[in-house]
């Protein structure tokens, strides 16, 4: 009998086959160094390329391997998800496939984990590392706008953390269907340290993250732990209506004083300012509105198709959900 793990450490991978048995054997490396039971949790979400074989080729040899592959591409957040419903350790430690969390961080977020009783064993950046210049600022904008409306500061913050089995409990009753994962870690509190890296170089391919799915993901986070947007649509409501009022009354005197003059332009400015207002207020409501359809929805964060279960050479591999 496989004695159950003390560490799960859960991997969503997309894509990533040129490098990524390189990342696994890296990883086992600095997992073995802990002595204790572990065990390897890699989900699969939906690669188009031999991500999946790979992982079913380790699996014939590590005992330590469970993998998970998802119908389709479902997103990192939701592959995650996966990952965390299937990991049983008593710490549980994300981080990514590419070795930009550096594995050799572990045994040092152990060691906090157990000296300080922390819950939460954060790893944050000290620098970005090589981005261009659009994304660094896309991504400061991000994080000084999330903490300016949720109260939750994440900046610097990363996926690669390492959380107490109760974080994960506490964790699995939150119901949201479209994750955002690094915030609601942050909404459940707990305790917490930190431990800080320089990001590396990347193991082998390259970000799977357009700008559209930037901006997604960013939009989920605003709308999903704050609804302070929609309080200053009110707030702009109510400062266009005095300005209104003020406009309305100065025309009124000239009107009745014979000093009116034609408002041509005044008129064009403040329909451009109050239309454009409008749009932007409809659009910031429809988002909240679509996250709410979502919901209601009900529908799965994710669909897993296969998994597997890691042997070792001397005795056959377990696959489920492929045809006999």
């Amino acid at each position: 009998m496989t004695p159950a793990p003390v560490y799960s450490v859960v991997i969503p991978v997309y894509n990533e086959g040129t490098h990524f048995q390189y990342s696994l054997s890296v990883i086992r490396e600095t997992l073995a160094t802990l002595q204790e039971p572990y065990e390897i949790v890699v989900v699969d979400d939906g690669s188009t390329d031999n991500t999946w074989a790979l992982l079913q080729d380790e699996a014939q040899r590590l005992p330590c391997l469970r993998s998970a592959r998802l119908s389709r591409n479902f997103g990192k957040e939701s592959a995650l998800c996966a990952g965390l419903d299937l990991a049983r350790g008593q710490a549980i430690i994300v981080m990514d496939g590419d070795l930009q969390h550096p594995p050799h961080l572990i045994p040092e977020m152990v060691r906090v984990w157990r000296e300080t009783g922390a819950d939460i064993v954060e790893v944050v950046k000290e620098q970005r590392g090589k981005e261009g210049i659009v994304s660094k600022l896309g991504a400061a904008l991000f994080y000084a706008l999330f903490t300016r409306l949720s109260g939750f500061d994440l900046a610097g913050a990363t996926d690669y953390k390492l959380m107490d089995r109760r974080v994960i409990d506490a964790w699995m009753e939150m119901g949201e269907h479209a994750p955002f994962f690094r915030g609601m870690i942050s909404w459940l509190g707990f305790t917490r340290a930190q431990v800080s890296f320089a990001v590396p170089e990347r193991a082998g391919g390259t970000s799977k993250w357009s700008v559209i799915q930037q901006i997604r993901l960013a939009l989920t986070g605003v709308v999903a732990f704050s609804s302070l947007a929609l309080h200053i649509v009110t707030l702009v409501g109510v400062l266009f209506f005095l300005l209104g009022l003020l406009i309305g009354g100065q025309t009124l005197f000239y009107k009745l004083s014979g000093q009116a003059v034609d408002g041509f332009t005044t008129v064009i400015l403040l329909l451009l300012i109050i239309g454009s207002a409008l749009m932007l207020s409809l659009g910031l409501i429809g988002e909240y509105i679509a996250k709410i359809y979502d919901e209601v929805k009900g529908r799965p964060r994710y669909v897993v198709s296969k998994t597997i279960e890691g042997t070792d050479n001397r005795e056959p591999q377990r696959v489920t959900g492929e045809p006999s």
